[in-house]
């Protein structure tokens, strides 16, 4: 379902457990702006729940990077209020989640110059079609 990201280069995940340090688990880079996609590990299943971002065009339609890139959209970004080491967990630990695999791609960066909302929308809209309903975790495209 989503084959197009095979042309990134620059990619990578990891596994981050509710004890664990988002901080140390991370090994997306601080210097890009891509997709990520996050799976709940429960038990013996991988389910998608996440279709996420980082990075946006500004109003020049260029391409605006978080200050700390891909990596600070785990490390010091929110959901909602709540900075995601401390929202993962408690969200994790009320789901009955083991752990969350995360799988990250640059898509904007030194090889590739495709914007991350763009992507985002093409994968949640398949998803969509696909499944008639959203990833758990995205509540919107």
């Amino acid at each position: 379902m989503f084959d197009e990201l095979n042309r990134y280069k620059e990619r990578g995940d990891f596994i981050f457990k509710a004890s664990d340090s988002l901080r140390d688990v991370c090994n997306a880079p601080n210097h890009s702006s891509g997709i990520y996609f996050i799976y709940a590990n429960d038990r013996a299943t991988q389910n998608l729940i996440y279709i996420g971002i980082s990075g946006r065009k500004d109003i020049t339609r260029n391409i605006e990077h978080r200050k700390d890139g891909l990596r600070g959209r785990f490390i010091t970004g929110k959901t909602g209020a709540e900075l995601r080491k401390t929202y993962w967990p408690k969200k994790m630990n009320l789901e009955g989640i083991k752990s969350l695999h995360i799988f990250w791609y640059v898509s904007h960066g030194e090889f590739n110059k495709d914007f991350p909302r763009d992507l985002e929308i093409l994968f949640l809209t398949r998803f969509l079609t696909k499944y008639e309903r959203l990833p758990k975790w995205n509540r919107k495209i």
